[in-house]
């Protein structure tokens, strides 16, 4: 499927009307605040095939398993809320429908300097043409706002009517996801009020208010609002006449009980458009993009010399600072952001995390880290559920219970808690801050140490602890035994958890209940942990009995037979060669402070030509592997790949909502592969820049300083444009800055 995008440093453009790809360039044209976000789709009327999208952060409903088993009990879903943006109109009482017009023109371009999502288009009709313009944002200032401006002309006299409305959309769902209990009208302000539907599982239940209120452009000759049990609407009919444009600017406030009491919800919603209606459109815009230039002023990254790239990056950090900016611990980020789905998986600590750490600041991190420790009674829960102690994180989430929908997963892949930790001991590197650690993060470690003592079984045979019934980061193996990913990251985890518990209060080890017999435990287990490994070739084995798997390269596998996991039935995947994503060299990753250069490059050279790479997560790791081990044209190669994974829908999967985490792994490329950055004793930076780039510079929030790091094919800079002197480290030489 060819792109349709035009390549831009600041915009994603489409220019012509693609019916057939409508639900791809929605995706990509998603726009959120943190609060809401809702994808790309169109206001006004289209009966062709599309995926509307109006999601609410933390809102979920639980839904019954296919499945019988008893964990876990349910899966979810993000609630798609009411179609928010409606904004029908009526050309001489004739609906505006793009798939059944005559378009003369289109184009559709997200702002991603400003936040704004900006549609304009010109159809034929009999008697002449009609353009409409629109507008539309999520306020980065005001998370309850959606603010939507229409124009709309013709080159002829005619009756315009326009609809802005909040309407619940026909669903598909077997059962509607919710009950709508209130909708009425007060002078310029009209609302909804919706509660999500019953469940079976204690799940609670979420009452949400939209308050819609506009204000037209133009000399009006009708106006009329209407309220029933699920739609509010205002019918705005204009006499146009050819020479000007008529339209009208649209607000939405929409509150939940996730954020504030029952008897609040509705207030704060029609206070939130009274302030709206009183401010604006234009300095509510005005005040939204300022925030947007103060958060790329902290974060923006600059690639000369491939635009694509530049494109990509930017995309990559706009779609993650719309999905979560760190104000709220009570959220996280899910695989999708506010294009479908919504759960939580561990990828956030393993590949957000360290974006936001450097490129939106310390607070927005640790609201990330906190969001686990918030939720350690329900990973509680989730151990006790498989009968062991301690706490086991989820592979999928909406509310810290494991809501995955494949048993497999949510029972074997339990790798997932090192992540938790590896996230906790990541931050306190980055940040040199002990103090998440020793209130929080420490608690959250010792749960997961708890885990892994129950979880491991000794093998008198061999005199070592082994884990088996495991599936590893490779989802394309499963019930292994003694995964060498999962194994060497616990036997580190634990290691990790005994020499922190040392370090903190008596007071904090008393609170815990933690003895030094425990925590000698904790040492013995990961001293004596079973790794296996290939002595003479001085290889890892990904799990017991991989080497004895029929070699066989990824290159080796027919176009025709791509994707495997579409193509191949199961058996034959679990018993070949070929690996989904990365797994030993995730390891080699993570605990790259622990590895010699030669021993990632034994392993890589071995692993990465037996790798797919149909998890878009497995490009990013083995892109920042190969640039560290000097492999500049096939680091650029596997970049290449990953960066436009989204913008060209090259898994062909992009209409069923983006991948945040790949995302994530567009800035980790660039910044801990190209240029480098490591954190060793201090920040240090051996940057490598692909044959193509002429220069790279972005901004780095470093221990309270704001950095400034330039690349070219002279030399590198780096500037400090706030904060304290600081020592860094470029090619091996420290330098104060």
């Amino acid at each position: 499927m060819d792109a349709i995008f035009k390549v831009d440093p600041w915009c994603i453009q489409e220019t012509g009307l693609h019916r057939d790809q409508m639900r791809y360039a929605e995706s990509v044209m998603s726009i959120g605040n943190g609060h809401m976000g809702m994808r790309g789709s169109f206001e006004e009327t289209y009966s062709g095939d599309h995926l509307a999208g109006n999601y609410l952060a933390g809102v979920w409903v639980p839904e019954k398993t296919e499945e019988a088993r008893q964990f876990p009990p349910y899966t979810g879903k993000a609630a798609d809320f009411l179609n928010t943006i409606s904004l029908r109109i009526r050309i001489d009482k004739e609906e505006v429908d793009l798939a059944e017009e005559q378009v003369e023109m289109f184009t559709r371009t997200l702002d991603m300097k400003r936040g704004v999502l900006v549609r304009e288009f010109t159809i034929s009709r009999d008697d002449g043409m009609v353009n409409v313009w629109f507008e539309r944002f999520v306020s980065a200032v005001r998370p309850e706002l959606l603010a939507i401006r229409c124009r709309v002309s013709a080159d002829y006299p005619c009756r315009i009517t326009l609809l802005p409305a909040v309407t619940a959309e026909e669903s598909d769902e077997e059962e509607p996801l919710w009950e709508f209990s209130d909708a009425d009208e007060d002078g310029d302000i009209s609302y909804i009020t919706a509660v999500t539907r019953e469940n079976a599982f204690g799940v609670p239940r979420f009452t949400v208010s939209a308050a819609m209120g506009v204000i037209p452009f133009g000399e009006v000759v009708k106006d009329r609002t209407d309220a029933d049990e699920n739609e509010i609407v205002r019918k705005l009919s204009f006499d146009f006449v050819p020479g000007d444009s008529v339209g009208c600017d649209k607000f939405v406030c929409v509150a939940t009980s996730r954020d504030h009491n029952e008897g609040e919800i509705l207030n704060s919603a029609r206070s939130g458009i009274t302030a709206a209606l009183n401010e604006g459109f234009e300095p509510l815009i005005r005040e939204h993009a300022r925030e947007w230039g103060r958060r790329w002023e902290k974060a923006d990254m600059v690639i000369d010399g491939d635009e694509q790239a530049q494109q990509a990056v930017r995309f990559s950090l706009f779609q993650l600072f719309s999905t979560y900016y760190g104000e709220d611990e009570r959220l996280n980020i899910g695989a999708n952001g506010f294009t479908g789905g919504g759960a939580v998986s561990w990828e956030t600590e393993a590949f957000c995390l360290p974006v936001y750490m450097a490129a939106a600041g310390r607070s927005a991190a640790q609201n990330l880290l906190r969001y686990r420790w918030l939720h350690l009674a329900e990973a509680g829960q989730n151990a006790e559920a498989l009968k062991l102690p301690g706490v086991l994180f989820p592979a999928k989430t909406f509310n810290g219970a494991e809501c995955h929908e494949e048993q497999r997963i949510a029972a074997e892949g339990i790798h997932r808690n090192n992540a938790a930790a590896w996230a906790v001991f990541n931050y306190t590197r980055y940040t040199g801050d002990r103090t998440y650690l020793e209130t929080y993060g420490i608690d959250v470690l010792t749960g997961i140490a708890r885990f892994w003592m129950g979880r491991v079984h000794y093998s008198e045979r061999k005199k070592q602890y082994m884990i088996h019934g495991v599936t590893g980061p490779n989802e394309y193996e499963c019930n292994v035994s003694n995964n060498w990913y999962t194994n060497r990251m616990t036997a580190w985890e634990l290691a990790y958890t005994a020499d922190e518990l040392e370090k903190v209060s008596g007071e904090k080890r008393a609170e815990l209940g933690v003895t030094a017999e425990e925590i000698a435990r904790m040492r013995e287990i990961s001293r004596c942990m079973y790794l296996p490994c290939d002595a003479d070739r001085k290889i890892f084995e990904q799990q017991e009995t991989y080497f004895d798997r029929e070699r066989m390269t990824a290159a080796q596998v027919p176009l025709s037979d791509r994707p495997i996991a579409r193509n191949w039935s199961r058996d034959r995947i679990f018993r070949s060669c070929l690996i989904e994503q990365a797994d030993t060299l995730l390891g080699l990753y993570f605990l790259e402070h622990l590895t010699d250069r030669e021993m990632l490059r034994r392993n890589f050279d071995f692993y990465e030509p037996v790798t797919v790479h149909e998890s878009p997560l497995s490009l990013g790791v083995h892109s920042i592997l190969a640039a560290h081990l000097g492999y500049s044209a096939q680091a650029k190669t596997l970049f290449d790949r990953m960066a436009r994974l989204d913008l060209d829908n090259l898994g062909g999967d992009t209409a069923d909502g983006l991948h945040l985490y790949a995302l994530a792994g567009n800035w980790l490329a660039v910044v801990q592969g190209f240029a480098g950055m490591r954190i060793k004793d201090v920040l240090s930076f051996e940057p490598q820049l692909p044959e193509s780039w002429q220069s790279l510079s972005f901004r780095l929030g470093y221990r309270g300083r704001l950095l400034s790091i330039e690349m070219n094919r002279e030399g590198s800079r780096v500037i400090r444009l706030s904060g304290e002197p600081l020592e860094i480290e470029l090619f091996g030489e420290k330098v104060l800055i």
